[in-house]
């Protein structure tokens, strides 16, 4: 192979991978926890927050935040595993780089 194909070759995949990132990028996630819903981008940017009001008393705004916490870590988890099964024949064994 020579080195013009080698490059073409690796400029297309790196078209592929920004074109997968892009994807993930516009992609909603959504978290739970028990009372709380939230919504984040593959970017890991917080969309949305959703609290069941019906089933709040004044004493669980303490519960509401570390629920808030758990929700929203889900949906960046989600981010993250989505990532790593589209990104991941790019890098193939190189975790992280995304």
């Amino acid at each position: 192979m020579n080195i013009q194909a080698m490059m073409r070759q690796a400029q297309k995949m790196q078209k592929d991978m920004m074109n997968e990132k892009d994807t993930i990028d516009k992609m909603i996630f959504e978290g739970k926890s028990s009372m709380i819903s939230v919504q984040m981008n593959g970017k890991k940017e917080l969309l949305k927050v959703k609290i069941d009001a019906d089933s709040l008393e004044k004493d669980d705004i303490e519960m509401i935040e570390d629920m808030l916490v758990v929700a929203v870590n889900n949906a960046a988890k989600q981010v993250d595993q989505e990532t790593e099964k589209r990104m991941g024949k790019f890098t193939q064994g190189m975790p992280g780089l995304f």
